[in-house]
């Protein structure tokens, strides 16, 4: 079975939130083996310099380096990244699935990835040139996840 690890920066405080990635575990668990890694955001100081920005994304990246397999394939949540219809990435799940056994999503924090883990990513997607909280992104993609199942294994979904 296809193991998919989502490693994310910052903690889920609302409960609708959780409510709604719980139900898509639990919906999920039915195709994967899901594995939600949270880490710790570093604080954004008010008066945010390049500099800090920075060294903000390295540590934050670097942590999450820290948390993803070897033999992983690494996807990473990013503005730059190709935006995909649903059939695409189902597509891409599906494909990655015949090659690895283990796929780890990521989501940065406030401030984005460094650009040290986007070298090391396999592939960027990016939901929207919009901006959403990292939170909610976490949502998107665990539904994103589960309607790309759904539509590669025939399985009717609400459209």
């Amino acid at each position: 079975m296809l193991t998919i690890d989502i490693v994310c920066i910052g903690k889920i405080k609302e409960t609708y939130l959780k409510d709604a990635i719980n139900e898509y575990s639990k919906r999920l668990s039915k195709y994967c083996k899901l594995n939600i890694i949270e880490l710790p955001d570093e604080k954004i100081p008010d008066k945010l310099n390049e500099s800090l920005s920075l060294e903000i994304k390295t540590k934050e990246s670097d942590a999450i380096l820290n948390h993803i397999k070897k033999d992983s394939y690494i996807i990473c949540l990013d503005l730059t990244g190709k935006e995909l219809t649903s059939e695409e990435f189902s597509k891409t799940i599906e494909n990655l699935s015949l090659e690895t056994s283990h796929i780890t999503f990521v989501i940065g924090g406030s401030l984005g990835l460094s650009s040290d883990i986007l070298k090391k990513s396999r592939q960027k997607i990016c939901f929207s040139k919009m901006t959403f909280p990292h939170q909610l992104i976490r949502v998107f993609l665990l539904e994103q996840i589960f309607r790309g199942f759904k539509i590669s294994h025939g399985e009717t979904y609400h459209r």
